[in-house]
């Protein structure tokens, strides 16, 4: 495949696409095939595959060896919302060696096949998805994550009625909270009332 030019990094990006069928959520509307062979030919993209469930076990295992045979150094999974498997793939990923933060899912499972019934838009938006994901991937960076010590504190602004319930519950739960109120006394608007309806109760 040719190289991109305009390449963010000094490594040369080596991106594999990889094309979910879910069944038939995404293959039932969606021509996975003509979309896995539009990948292949995008720049930087060496290996482009459709499989039928990419999130279960046998998937996961070909993404691995194409990382580790291929040299892979982008993975791209096109299927399901990330809020259910992104977390499942970027693992598949570190766990071939591949840092997790290089991996891109592309959701053409809710943005394409689930919201037409028209195959040939729904296909060419999941081109559009993948090519996308493919530009955006090469600018990606390894990250590691850390753990940092965090305060347990709160500020609330506004000494209101709102506010000072909010800092109440805060407190309960253990925070030390910061209330804030820019005015000379606490209980905003409540605290100019005489009595309130329908008790007459003392507003302050």
């Amino acid at each position: 495949m040719t190289s991109s030019t305009n390449a963010p990094t000094q490594v040369q990006p080596r991106v594999g696409v990889y094309v979910c069928h879910c069944g038939t959520n995404i293959a039932g509307i969606v021509d996975v095939e003509a979309v896995t062979q539009f990948a292949a030919s995008l720049s930087d993209v060496v290996v482009a595959r459709h499989y039928s469930y990419m999130c279960s076990d046998p998937g996961q295992a070909l993404i691995a060896e194409d990382i580790r045979k291929e040299g892979l150094n982008r993975v791209i999974v096109a299927s399901c919302t990330p809020n259910m498997h992104e977390g499942t793939f970027r693992k598949a990923c570190a766990e071939a060696g591949l840092n997790p933060f290089l991996f891109q899912m592309t959701n053409i499972r809710e943005h394409c096949s689930w919201v037409t019934d028209d195959s040939t838009a729904a296909t060419e938006k999941a081109k559009a998805l993948v090519a996308a994901a493919v530009r955006r991937v090469r600018w990606q960076v390894p990250l590691e994550m850390r753990r940092v010590a965090v305060k347990q504190s709160a500020l609330v602004v506004g000494g209101g009625i709102a506010g000072i319930e909010a800092a109440l519950r805060l407190a309960d739960s253990g925070k030390h909270v910061y209330l804030v109120e820019r005015e000379p006394s606490i209980g905003g608007h409540m605290a100019r009332l005489y009595k309130t309806f329908p008790t007459l109760d003392c507003a302050a």
